[in-house]
């Protein structure tokens, strides 16, 4: 067992068991419904690396509304596979999340049509937030909460409700040793860009955080630490191994950061497994 390797008292959050496969759908779907109720929407489009995509395809099937999803050429084909599954229009393009984004932009100008971009909507860290909620009413007690980072909806989500009942929950963000934007932007206290996101945790693959994003990291989010690769690939098999539990790079990224701490808590610790999409040269 997990708990026992790290002799902490570890409880893991398995997002994957979600539609999907992955945290997602929280946001996509609340974020979809809250702006069809703000307005007719015909048609939906999405930027992602995969997850989000599959969110965005399956709240539109579920809520009647078409959807366009826009990801990088060589983007993990389990994860193209569930959107196409689910009915949406897909098209690869651009090296990577940036250059999908910017034909997204574009698709959604010329059509039209409703661009949910899980970085910047506003209410899609609300429903990513609905698993802080279901924290606190399963666990009666907590001391931190290790949470993967990628555009920053879900920590920012998470850590708005937990500290909004348990401030004193420590909520630990983790990025990619190379993907480390919001890493930097939130040591340094300004918005710090990188060239590129060289990683296997496609969920953490950002390069470019937003100023708003920035500042509620640093009022939410009590430490943020890197993970290498190899440390997410030890921390996919040590979850396949010890808990029988199938997780994606970005979201064993949790574990392999709680791995590398020091220390002891004297109160149970909380790993969000976010997703399962594992692509087939990314098994550990």
């Amino acid at each position: 067992m997990l708990s026992e390797r790290v002799r902490i008292d570890v409880h893991l959050k398995l997002e994957g068991e979600l539609p999907t496969g992955s945290f997602k759908v929280r946001g996509a779907y609340y974020a979809l419904r809250a702006h069809a109720r703000e307005g007719e929407v015909s048609e939906v489009v999405a930027a992602s690396t995969g997850n989000h995509g599959a969110a965005v395809a399956w709240a539109a099937r579920e809520l009647g509304v078409s959807a366009q999803v826009f990801v990088p050429v060589g983007a993990n084909p389990v994860k193209v596979g569930r959107i196409k599954s689910l009915g949406a229009r897909l098209t690869e393009v651009g090296a990577d999340i940036e250059g999908a984004r910017r034909a997204a932009e574009s698709y959604a100008s010329r059509t039209h049509a409703l661009l949910l971009d899980d970085a910047t909507d506003g209410h899609v860290p609300i429903g990513a937030g609905t698993i802080g909620l279901e924290l606190i009413e399963q666990l009666r007690e907590f001391g931190a909460l290790y949470v993967p980072v990628g555009d920053s909806a879900l920590i920012r989500g998470v850590a708005a409700a937990v500290k909004a009942e348990r401030p004193h929950v420590r909520v630990v963000g983790v990025q990619a040793a190379g993907a480390p934007s919001y890493y930097r932007s939130w040591k340094s206290g300004r918005v710090v860009t990188t060239d590129t996101a060289d990683t296997i945790a496609d969920g953490l693959a950002t390069t470019r955080p937003t100023e708003a994003n920035v500042i509620a990291i640093r009022e939410l989010v009590d430490e943020m630490v890197l993970v290498t690769e190899d440390e997410m690939r030890d921390a996919m098999r040590l979850l396949l191994s010890s808990d029988d539990v199938v997780a994606e790079p970005a979201a064993a990224a949790s574990v392999a950061a709680l791995l590398q701490a020091t220390g002891v808590p004297d109160r149970p610790v909380i790993a969000l497994i976010t997703g399962r999409n594992v692509a087939p040269e990314g098994n550990p």
